[in-house]
């Protein structure tokens, strides 16, 4: 229990909103600023499965046979599903020198080397789950980690606590999840891949097709398909529609399938049932079913290897290779008198989910109404099956396709059953409180019934969708956008939408936004700036009017010096809006509401950047007229000091609707008292003023005590953990005398007497202990 909890207390929440997109080279993925030389350096590269993490580890590994990254003499890739098999063990040294690579000669010799020149070894494992498994991440316990043989889980978090190979750099590729848990003191950069741009796609496609005589004709079927299109922005994605298109195009069909359902289960027709006779049809059926309950039953427990000798007959393997669904693989030997063993390992996520799905829907053993415990839109307290994220859909999407001939082909399910199923699926969505779902169950609802493409099912949903929808913090890929937008178009109901944090595209963002029942909307200020420099750029000036008349961004939090900026360039949009207006249509004056109408604005920066990014934030506090309530306190303490305060005093003449000013816990002193005493008088609407924890003494009191009277508007003073002594307390008591308007002075400071603040009380009641 103890462990568990100093374990915990490493953990950090690393969330969307510390993301910044910054693109890099693969020539900067090892550059880690401010990193002892000597100790191990941990590097993560996060992707959704199939966004090209593999392809990029394997570039890295042809880069540097080819002479680049030198800093590394010895470089090792792992894939994690076939080194994880829960029934195999290794030492180092096996591992090193039998799984990657066996050299014929002097494998003692250079294994002493890798130990005594850790620096030079990059060890890449590709596709390692442990950073969300942390709970069950075992501590390394060999005495010689080195030579001893351990699991592959032991081996790692020898390697990431600096047990074994101190100062090498490791590597991983992982999923990433809305919210990555990861022993932050031992990861030291974390990369993201985001997948292709809807230029990059097209790109893509055309290269496919570049040689082909379906060049022209291919690009037009896919995109016409919007939905596979926006599926597109997965490399492997991509690929796989890019091969379907290729097989329909030279069929002579003109339509590529409306769904992912759809896509695959012409696939595997297509992969199985063309050219074959009724007897081998049966025994592919029975094969497939087989292959689905393997997947399955591996799915269940995270992996999609297995060994070869546990496959149940010579013939489901023999299927699986020869169509392509199962990859080979060797085993190491812990001795050369070792019979060699293989694994076998699902070619491609996808295919795994999807025969998870069809082995769902025809085991005997499971009832129809059990069949909706495996949808992922359950309550909270249910488990959903996040590692096979595409299983839900798939599994709804096959339910209205049974009664397809291409499902028909690979079953054989009458259609009585299939209709049971549907009317099962039906009634449980009917009966389903969907306003109680979470925003990420929502969305796996949305998912589910749009792979359904039944018009029921659809607009139910639809019309029983909040009209605020929240997406906060929840990743929104370019074909959840696809299935957003469709449902929200049938439905009557006007929506907001919050869509911070959710990494959403700058097309995605568009096509939300541009729908006429979103009459509101919440992004990323640096997402929305874009969009609108984009769409000025365009001279889209109606969809521009438009969005910015929908954004809102009340009450807004800046956390980091890019929110400054980009609420900078949010003002400096408003100029280019009033020229553009003015353009359109002649009206000389135009403000952006959401600037018009931001009211509150919190300011947490830290003490790194607190002083800098007020600095900054002056120069725009005058383009929000209806700023009422400015918060510069933060946990972590802004510290902006006399500097700040300063700085501040000075555009307190345009600051005419702030009625709450909290200053606390910033370092001035009386200095910076001194400066907010003469320009206070000038927010002619403030109510409450904290300066609470600072550095003001005696003086500082003083020069507040002074204008008090002239802040008629004032209410509320704080100035409570200063350093003013009984002599400050009095000039304030006595200068609260002539402001009746004033109903609360809070002061209590360990530097003043209790007596005396006390009998101040006694004096004035408004003067709180």
């Amino acid at each position: 229990k103890n462990s568990a909890k100093a374990m915990e207390k490493e953990l950090v929440t690393c969330s969307l909103q510390e993301k910044e997109k910054t693109a890099i080279e693969r020539s900067q993925i090892f550059q880690i600023p401010l990193r002892k030389d000597l100790e191990t350096k941990v590097i993560v590269v996060l992707g959704k499965a199939g966004m090209g993490k593999s392809i990029l580890v394997q570039k890295i590994c042809q880069d540097w046979s080819n002479g680049e990254f030198s800093q590394f003499e010895f470089v090792f890739w792992f894939d994690c599903k076939q080194i994880s098999l829960p029934e195999k063990q290794y030492s180092l040294k096996e591992l090193l020198l039998e799984f990657f690579v066996k050299p014929q000669e002097g494998s003692k010799e250079i294994f002493e080397y890798i130990l005594q020149n850790p620096a030079k070894v990059l060890l890449v494992f590709d596709g390692f789950k442990g950073l969300h498994d942390h709970e069950t991440f075992p501590r390394c316990s060999a005495s010689q980690p080195e030579k001893d043989l351990s699991s592959i889980k032991e081996l790692l978090s020898g390697l990431i606590q600096k047990k074994i190979l101190n100062g090498c750099t490791l590597l991983f590729t992982a999923r990433p999840k809305d919210k990555l848990y990861q022993c932050m003191s031992k990861v030291d950069k974390t990369i993201e891949i985001v997948g292709f741009s809807p230029q990059q796609r097209e790109l893509y496609i055309t290269k496919y097709f570049e040689e082909s005589p379906y060049c022209d004709s291919a690009l037009k079927l896919i995109k016409e398909c919007e939905y596979l299109f926006s599926h597109c922005y997965s490399p492997v994605m991509c690929r796989f529609v890019c091969v379907l298109c290729e097989t329909v195009l030279e069929m002579g069909e003109k339509s590529l399938p409306s769904t992912l359902t759809g896509v695959f289960l012409k696939f595997f027709q297509q992969k199985i049932m063309l050219m074959q006779t009724d007897v081998t049809t049966t025994q592919n059926q029975e094969s497939l079913a087989t292959l689905a309950r393997i997947a399955w039953c591996l799915g269940e427990k995270h992996q999609s290897a297995m060994k070869s000798d546990l496959l149940p007959s010579k013939e489901v393997k023999e299927f699986a290779l020869r169509y392509g669904f199962f990859l080979p693989f060797a085993l190491p030997r812990h001795s050369d008198s070792e019979e060699e063993e293989f694994g076998s390992t699902f070619s491609d996520f996808a295919i795994q989910n999807f025969l998870c799905a069809l082995h769902l829907l025809l085991a005997e053993e499971l009832k129809d109404k059990n069949l909706t415990k495996y949808l992922s839109f359950l309550s909270k307290k249910k488990k959903p099956y996040n590692w096979l994220d595409l299983m839900p859909r798939f599994l709804a999407g096959l339910m209205f396709l049974q009664d397809d001939p291409y499902f028909c082909s690979l079953s054989n399910e009458d259609a009585k059953q299939s209709t049971k199923k549907q009317k099962t699926l039906l009634k449980y969505i009917r009966r389903l409180q969907i306003n109680t779902l979470c925003p990420e169950r929502l969305l796996e609802l949305l998912r589910c019934v749009y792979e359904t493409q039944n018009n029921y099912l659809l607009q139910h949903v639809a019309l029983r969708l909040e009209p605020d929808l929240s997406f906060l913090g929840i990743v929104l890929t370019p074909p959840d956008v696809h299935v957003l937008q469709s449902i929200l178009k049938r439905s009557r109901k006007e929506f907001s939408l919050d869509l911070r944090n959710s990494g959403i595209d700058a097309q995605g963002l568009q096509a939300l936004v541009s729908l006429r029942n979103v009459t509101s909307f919440r992004a990323s200020l640096s997402d929305t700036v874009r969009l609108w420099k984009s769409l000025e750029q365009t001279r889209d000036y109606e969809l521009l009017k438009a969005s910015t008349e929908k954004f809102v961004l009340d009450p807004f939090k800046a956390k980091t010096m890019k929110d400054i900026s980009d609420l900078s360039d949010l003002v400096e949009m408003q100029e280019k809006m009033m020229n553009c207006v003015q353009e359109a249509s002649g009206c000389t004056r135009y403000e952006i509401p959401a600037i018009r109408n931001l009211r509150k604005l919190e300011f947490a920066l830290g003490p790194a950047f607190g002083l800098q990014g007020l600095l900054k934030l002056v120069k725009i506090l005058a383009a929000f007229p209806s700023l009422q309530h400015l918060d510069l306190d933060a946990l972590s303490e802004n510290g902006i000091g006399d500097e700040g305060a300063k700085s501040l005093s000075e555009v307190f003449p345009t600051l005419t609707s702030l009625e709450t000013l909290n200053l606390s816990q910033n370092k001035i002193t009386d200095l910076g008292a001194e400066n907010l005493a003469t320009a206070l008088p000038s927010l002619s609407s403030l109510k409450t003023l904290s300066l609470y924890n600072n550095n003001i003494c005696d003086f500082g009191a003083e020069n507040l005590a002074k204008v008090l009277p002239a802040m008629t508007s004032l209410r509320v003073l704080d100035v409570q953990y200063n350093k003013i002594t009984g002599v400050g307390a009095q000039q304030l008591t006595d200068s609260l005398r002539k402001c009746p308007h004033v109903k609360t002075l809070v002061m209590w400071n360990p530097t003043i007497p209790y007596g005396v603040l006390e009998h101040l009380h006694q004096l004035d009641s408004r003067i709180s202990v």
